[in-house]
């Protein structure tokens, strides 16, 4: 959104202006409704309402004169391309002037006539807002008393004195008015004037809502990303609320951690959006347990207002004191607006806008972010669907190379090295020919191994609780099998309760760490032991092999920081929220230990 637009919220039907086909189709039925509202009130004279009331000429005269400048604005309007903001101007101004001048001959009671007052009030409550209706009002209650003053002056020919001596029934007079009328008169034209623009602003500031939302929603491209997503609304909430710094905090179901994504301001713009954890003891202050969905709060060392609104917008009279006193700890602000999300059942979380520049009246101001988190989020959400559709369409097609590999190349792989050893020990006693064939023969059972790996690595795994201590099992036998090394799998627990995509990780991180036994250890032998902690599961894998290049026991955090030690694994231990811990003895073997929490606090992503 573009920074040209004015943050004060009663400015904000600028955020939505009309498009110049729209501003013409307004034009022309304004110049309609002016030449049908002045034919009205000459029908109106000629049927003489009230009993026999008769009027001025010169009523007659200008009545006829505005409808030929009704007539010729008509004409004006259909004619041109466009209606420029100076012809608008030049025609309201008229528009105020005529009422004035017709309300100097009309009858004390006015008739018909006020409702040109009414006409000139709607038609600028239609084309601006408030204050421009209101400014109108105001214009016309003036020259309303400009008449007065200049009929009290002796400008004008009292009642009863004939201006021109022309022969017809209607009095050719300036009809006297009293101050009270005057009076009267403008206050009606306050009162309606600010009804009329409240209205016409009320309706503007929801077309701009409703603009800025769309503009927003339209912005979503699953292609993005949901970082990208992210990027593109939190930026676009930064620059509507003129804010500091946006964070965001987020939770998925039946999962302790929390994740922030957070950007600052940058040049006038948005910056970056960086997403980290939260720190266990900061979780707190940014997910709010309440029935509060959206809050805005103020300090000056202390909270000093808080306006809070439940799900369905309703103010809440409780204290919610804890919450912008627990926020500020970990962030620094002056003021700020907040409001919950919901992605389906699986994500739940806050927007914080830090330090933005109010536009009117909190409570307000959180009603609008409201329906804004509640139209956007569905967005995010498809996006989020998106991305995990893709990533299911992507372990499909993975499954099915994987069966193309175990159907196609190994076996082809397998029937050629099968018949490299037939050729070997059929060679005789050549020893160059007998050491080359070994040595192809090797190569390509090296290589039928690779694809096997690969193959496994492609595929889905689809493990529960219930399969996770055979899968496991299977998995070392295999590797036994296909390697010639001798490998174990040792439980102690005959039964574990861990989420699904746990018991995925933990398969993975076992499969891992036998190819990185296979591929440089030079193990002979390998032990993977899964036993139950007081604080956990844990899970080793033992081999006598090379170790690594240190001797002694690292911690995860020290592996990170030398650069040690196996990535891959170190990312899917961070994904379970657990520890990682190397043990090495050089030329003897190591031991790799992951340290897996209990259910109710692994990251169930």
């Amino acid at each position: 959104m573009s920074g040209i637009f004015p943050r004060n919220r009663d400015l904000w039907r600028f955020r939505a202006p009309l498009s110049a086909g729209e501003i013409r189709r307004t034009e022309r039925w304004l110049a309609t409704a002016r030449v049908a509202l002045t034919v009205s009130a000459i029908a109106a004279m000629v049927m003489e309402p009230g009993g026999g009331l008769v009027y001025s000429r010169w009523l007659v005269w200008l009545l006829v004169i505005y409808l030929a400048h009704g007539m010729v604005v008509m004409l004006l309007v259909r004619m041109r391309p466009q209606s420029t903001l100076g012809f608008r101007l030049v025609v309201h101004g008229a528009d105020i002037l005529w009422p004035v001048l017709i309300s100097m001959f009309a009858p004390a009671q006015r008739g018909p006539f006020f409702l040109f007052f009414v006409f000139v009030m709607a038609a600028a409550a239609y084309r601006w807002g408030l204050w421009e209706t209101v400014s109108t009002a105001a214009a016309a209650a003036a020259l309303l008393w400009v008449d007065w003053l200049a009929l009290r002056a002796g400008l004008g020919t009292p009642a009863g004195h004939s201006l021109f001596p022309l022969h017809v029934p209607a009095a050719l007079t300036v009809q006297e008015l009293n101050p009270e009328q005057i009076f009267m008169s403008s206050v009606y034209l306050l009162v309606l004037g600010f009804l009329l623009g409240y209205m016409a602003e009320n309706q503007k500031k929801v077309r701009a809502e409703r603009a800025v939302i769309t503009r927003v929603l339209s912005s979503t491209r699953v292609e993005m990303g949901l970082t990208g997503t992210m990027q593109q609304i939190l930026g676009e909430m930064m620059t509507i609320y003129g804010a500091r710094r946006v964070v965001t905090a987020s939770q998925e179901a039946n999962s302790y951690r929390v994740f922030l994504a957070e950007m600052n301001r940058k040049d006038g713009g948005p910056g970056e959006l960086r997403w980290h954890e939260a720190a266990p003891e900061r979780e707190k202050a940014y997910l709010l347990q309440s029935a509060v969905n959206a809050i805005y709060a103020t300090r000056n060392g202390a909270p000093s207002r808080i306006v809070a609104l439940d799900h369905d917008g309703r103010r809440l009279r409780d204290s919610v004191d804890e919450f912008p006193k627990t926020l500020a700890e970990v962030e620094t602000f002056e003021t700020v607006l907040s409001v919950a999300f919901l992605f389906g059942k699986e994500w739940t979380g806050r927007v914080f806008l830090l330090d933005p520049e109010m536009m009117g009246e909190p409570e307000e101001e959180l009603r609008f972010l409201q329906e804004f988190a509640q139209q956007v989020s569905p967005a995010i959400y498809n996006v989020y669907l998106m991305r995990r559709l893709r990533e299911r369409a992507g372990a499909m097609e993975r499954a099915r190379f994987a069966r193309e590999l175990h159907d196609g190349a190994i076996q082809s792989l397998i029937a050629v090295e099968m018949q490299v050893d037939v050729v070997r020990r059929q060679s005789g006693q050549a020893p160059a020919v007998k050491a080359e064939l070994t040595r192809i023969q090797k190569l390509l059972r090296e290589e039928v191994l690779k694809l096997r790996e690969l193959m496994q690595v492609m595929k889905s795994f689809e493990v529960d609780s219930e399969r996770l201590l055979g899968f496991i099992s299977d998995m070392v036998e295999r590797f036994q099998r296909e390697t010639g090394i001798a490998a174990q799998f040792v439980s102690e627990p005959g039964r574990v309760e861990l989420p699904q995509k746990v018991c995925r990780e933990l398969s993975r991180i076992v499969q891992e760490s036998l190819v990185n036994v296979r591929k440089h250890s030079g193990a002979r032998n390998v032990l993977v032991r899964l036993a139950q902690r007081a604080d956990g599961l844990q899970l080793t894998v033992e081999d006598d092999g090379r170790g690594f290049p240190f001797s002694g026991r690292m911690s995860d955090t020290e592996l990170v920081s030398s650069g040690k030690g196996p990535g891959v694994i170190r990312e899917r231990v961070r994904l379970l929220a657990g520890e990682l811990a190397i043990e090495s003895t050089p030329g003897q073997g190591a031991r790799l230990e992951v340290r897996i929490p209990p259910a109710g606090k692994t990251n169930h992503r």
